[in-house]
């Protein structure tokens, strides 16, 4: 186990420093300075290697977090690369990007702040990409079998990545003009470089898998040729398709799906023209939705040189410590302080918007607000209390609906199910031989870390089904639900 004291001698969680706020709105680079390894391999040592683990349930790939803790805490980091390796594809992506279930099952958290669970993975990473750790390992020999992967967000590369290892030819589509998926356009630069992406995706093509950008399956291909031609095909498209709200003036100029704004900001800090860029220099924004997405805009607007931020959450404050009806280890509603949190801005909660106000010429100019009231389960908006926020841009960040499904039901007569995602069994296949679903498309919106794992997952089920047996892991199922989530 790790430091056998080491709970007992350090009592408190230790982070990496954030740089100041001053300096970090000035660029895109991320928002963390680099890690501390005596402080990373004292809170490694804080781990106590638990009779039963119960961060392993909270994570859904199965992580050996106690394993590389204490591999960590001795000082033996590249083993901790090799450990950690081997149940999920991406550290680099979870170690950034990931909410950390894992620590809200962690034991010590019991009584004590939990272990810090991700920042130790967070710095086993950037040790396998300071010192060249992160070797190709291409298979040892082809099957002749060819697998197209739909999608190159973290689902579709973990499958395909999985799947070139097994030795089948695997292409992974994508109808964006460059790889990754949300990683790519979805996630900006100050909570991953995109330099972090473009490694990995150098480590997978070293081992034979191949890229095909801005190709759109549905359109450029139909998905009855791609299924000609493939003997297998994976669907990792994702839940892209943004939830509306549908109130008075919506059709107002200046108000945009959160995705839309992110992708524009994230193509001009990759240095690419983009004429009519929706930005938020100068103007007063309002975010609606309190999540993830709503974190990146606020982040992303403060960097473009916003007046003001505002953002908008219609149900209640969460708590700051875990209640009664959350208790361990499941994963807990609390309220989060995130990097873009820190750098300004208002937090508003139970607020309903009623109505977009135009400024005469088709703008929008403000927000019609009521204060939110619980009538029999019910949010609805607060009769008399209704106030204006003033708004040159509003950006929409309430979650996603599901996979867009217009050319899956047309080309391939594939069903969904009642929440509106592609319907699969429990070997991620549909209605369809030869056809799986892995990650949000299958899932609905969900986590980096599920993504990976759904990915790992349909890889070992393509394997079987195109060789009749798997030696690939298979860590979740369609039906598995971790308590942390």
């Amino acid at each position: 186990m790790a430091d056998p004291r080491g709970f007992l001698k350090t009592r408190q969680r230790e982070l990496a420093p954030r740089r100041p706020v001053p300096v970090r709105i000035m660029d895109w680079k991320e928002v963390y300075e680099q890690h501390d390894p005596g402080v990373v391999r004292r809170q490694a040592g804080r781990c106590m290697d638990c009779g039963i683990p119960f961060c392993h349930q909270g994570c859904p790939l199965g992580n050996l977090i106690p394993e590389w803790n204490d591999l960590m805490w001795r000082g033996e980091n590249h083993a901790a690369v090799e450990r950690l390796h081997a149940t999920n594809n991406f550290p680099e992506f979870t170690g950034k990007l990931c909410p950390a279930p894992c620590e809200a099952s962690c034991v010590l958290g019991i009584n004590q702040p939990p272990v810090t669970i991700k920042q130790v993975e967070a710095a086993i990473a950037e040790d396998a990409f300071a010192n060249g750790w992160l070797e190709p390992h291409p298979p040892q020999r082809l099957t002749g079998k060819t697998v197209a992967v739909v999608g190159s967000g973290p689902a579709g590369l973990a499958a395909a990545q999985q799947l070139t290892r097994a030795g089948h030819t695997v292409a992974v589509y994508e109808r964006d003009d460059r790889i990754g998926g949300l990683l790519r356009y979805g996630i900006p630069e100050f909570k991953m470089e995109k330099r972090i992406l473009e490694t990995r995706l150098g480590q997978m093509q070293a081992e034979g898998t191949r890229f095909r950008a801005g190709v759109e399956i549905g359109r450029d291909i139909s998905w009855g040729d791609l299924r000609a031609r493939y003997d297998a095909v994976i669907i990792a498209t994702g839940a892209t398709v943004p939830r509306d709200l549908a109130i008075p003036g919506r059709d107002l100029d200046g108000i945009h799906f959160a995705m839309e704004y992110l992708v524009q900001a994230n193509r001009a800090v990759a240095g690419d023209q983009v004429p009519n860029q929706i930005s938020a220099e100068g103007k007063h924004v309002v975010v609606l939705g309190g999540g993830d997405t709503g974190a990146d805009c606020l982040g992303t607007a403060h960097r473009q040189g916003a007046a003001s931020v505002t953002t908008l959450a219609i149900g209640k404050q969460p708590p700051s410590e875990r209640q009664a009806n959350q208790p361990w280890p499941m994963y807990p509603t609390l309220f989060e302080m995130q990097s873009a949190h820190e750098e300004g801005g208002e937090r508003m909660y139970l607020a309903s918007t009623v109505e977009f106000l135009d400024d005469g010429e088709g703008n929008v100019r403000a927000l019609r607000v009521a204060e939110t009231e619980y009538l029999d389960g019910r949010r609805v908006p607060k009769a008399g209390t209704e106030h204006e926020i003033p708004a040159d841009l509003v950006l929409l960040a309430l979650g996603f609906t599901g996979p867009e499904s217009t050319e899956l039901t047309d080309q391939l007569a594939l069903p969904f199910d009642g929440r509106g995602n592609v319907d699969r069994g429990g070997d991620y296949q549909t209605s369809l031989p030869g056809v799986f679903v892995a990650g949000d498309a299958g899932r609905g919106q969900s986590l980096i870390v599920w993504a990976i794992a759904e990915g790992r997952a349909a890889a070992s089920a393509v394997d079987a089904y195109l060789e009749g047996e798997t030696q690939l892991p298979f860590p979740v199922r369609p039906t598995d639900r971790a308590l942390a989530v």
